[in-house]
């Protein structure tokens, strides 16, 4: 978990540098490069990044670890105020965990068109037979997301080829 002291923003790009910065930290120990950040009043209070393979924990998505750090530190599970900005389009976990939780606004990087359940695959995040609907702002520096990825696939298929 990283909760941190509240770093003021001025842009969605800042933010999402911030989460790619994040995404990084995953390479540490081999899991795709996926960072978010929790925000509140604009400032960042929590930081996560994938750590499925680190834990073993198919669920340990960025956003899902960002969400139950939020709710904990927060004593409330509902997120209205939050906005969650993270380097890939979530995935139909993510995405429902984000409408359960109310949270206020979604901001997200590069498209996932295999998995991508805000607007590659499906809209859960605007589907109005949900309970609730996420403020949505996708694509915020896409390239520079979706260059990490291609990055950490290409190296990944690289080293099964030679072994």
């Amino acid at each position: 978990m990283s909760l941190h002291q509240p770093e003021p923003l001025e842009s969605d790009e800042a933010a999402m540098r911030l989460a790619i910065d994040e995404a990084r930290r995953a390479l540490d120990h081999e899991d795709v490069p996926v960072g978010a950040l929790a925000i509140v009043g604009g400032k960042v209070v929590a930081r996560r990044h994938n750590e499925r393979e680190l834990r073993k924990d198919p669920t340990a998505h960025a956003e899902l670890l960002l969400l139950r750090d939020v709710a904990r530190a927060r004593s409330d599970w509902r997120l209205g105020e939050v906005t969650l900005v993270v380097t890939l389009e979530p995935c139909p976990m993510c995405a429902g965990a984000m409408v359960n939780a109310r949270l206020g606004r979604l901001v997200f990087g590069a498209l996932d068109p295999k998995a991508g359940a805000v607007s590659s695959l499906y809209a859960l995040c605007a589907d109005p037979r949900l309970n609730h609907e996420v403020a949505v702002t996708g694509g915020v520096l896409a390239s520079d997301c979706g260059a990490l990825l291609t990055s950490f696939f290409a190296e990944r298929r690289g080293r099964r080829s030679m072994g």
